[in-house]
């Protein structure tokens, strides 16, 4: 965790650990095929930190937020739409949510003891306007995950299994986990808010198997046995690329030029965590999912993968 925490948060002074850790397993993996199974290895039932995997299943709480119409509009300002002042958080007005799911807010506060400034990503274009510039930073996406818990009233895992896992048949392993000072209190009540990524820990939990199952569901535009459980329009605002990095959408990665993994095909969208060594790959050309966890060189998996499926699927 300590090399990990040096590759994403470049002040020394932040990287004390906040949130639970899981030690791995060791690598494991599961091959969709036409929603059949047609691969596994390791210990593919067994959980494993998603690390930044995590992002697009807080995208995907989005996607329910916005269904329900809780969300209506993803280009209303967060502060018109949540009050976070009372948490001692102010957002600026021009932040929408559009900009929190693109990782283009620019937000410059602090949550949970950790400045946005600190992360990895951070110092590009930092003095750009909301929608101006593209950072990968983990407090920002954290900031995500509490405005939508005030949105919900409600923790986000529970969000989370009652839309989206329990319907699909997910095992009872999976997690999701916050850090040991991200509580808040709603209607009198101590609520945890859970953490978008792993750069202090926490993070969702979860097996390949089920993770394998939640790309399934975005591949079938959100369908599942005959039930719509996550909208087909989410999915694909959800893949539209961003205007200031056309390799983003909303908290998932776009393969359309071919940056994100150059021999991968670019019909591909992906969730990526940890240097990619966790990653889930969804390929609707192919009718392809495939979960990584603690894998190495996943772009010669993807590759040998993709060239052995025909892409007909449109």
């Amino acid at each position: 965790m300590a090399d990990y925490l040096a590759r994403q948060v470049k002040d020394r002074s932040h990287r004390e650990v906040l949130g639970p850790l899981l030690p791995a397993s060791g690598a494991s993996g599961v091959i969709l095929h036409k929603g059949q199974e047609i691969a596994a290895w390791g210990a593919p039932s067994t959980p494993e930190m998603a690390y930044s995997v995590t992002k697009s299943f807080v995208s995907a709480v989005a996607g329910i937020a916005y269904d329900r119409g809780l969300l209506p509009d993803v280009d209303r300002s967060v502060a018109a739409t949540v009050d976070l002042s009372a948490l001692g958080i102010r957002v600026q007005p021009a932040i929408t949510w559009r900009h929190l799911l693109q990782q283009t807010s620019q937000w410059d506060g602090e949550l949970w003891g950790k400045p946005a400034r600190v992360d990895a990503a951070s110092a590009h274009r930092a003095h750009a306007p909301p929608g101006g510039a593209w950072a990968y930073n983990d407090v920002r996406v954290n900031l995500l995950s509490l405005a939508l818990t005030v949105l919900f009233q409600q923790p986000l895992p529970t969000v989370l299994h009652e839309n989206l896992l329990e319907p699909l048949g997910a095992s009872p392993t999976w997690s999701w986990h916050g850090y040991r000072n991200s509580t808040i209190e709603l209607n009198g009540k101590a609520v945890p808010v859970v953490s978008g990524g792993a750069h202090w820990g926490g993070g969702l939990w979860i097996s390949a198997r089920d993770l394998a199952r939640f790309g399934q569901l975005y591949l079938d535009h959100g369908r599942h046995r005959g039930k719509q459980l996550l909208s087909s329009a989410w999915i694909e605002h959800t893949w539209r690329p961003c205007p200031v990095n056309p390799d983003y959408g909303y908290l998932w990665w776009l393969n359309d030029a071919q940056r994100v993994f150059p021999t991968a095909p670019p019909t591909g969208r992906c969730a990526r965590g940890n240097a990619d060594r966790h990653l889930l790959w969804i390929d609707p050309a192919r009718d392809l999912v495939i979960a990584s966890r603690c894998g190495e060189n996943v772009e010669i998996l993807l590759h040998a993968v993709s060239a052995a499926l025909p892409g007909s699927r449109g």
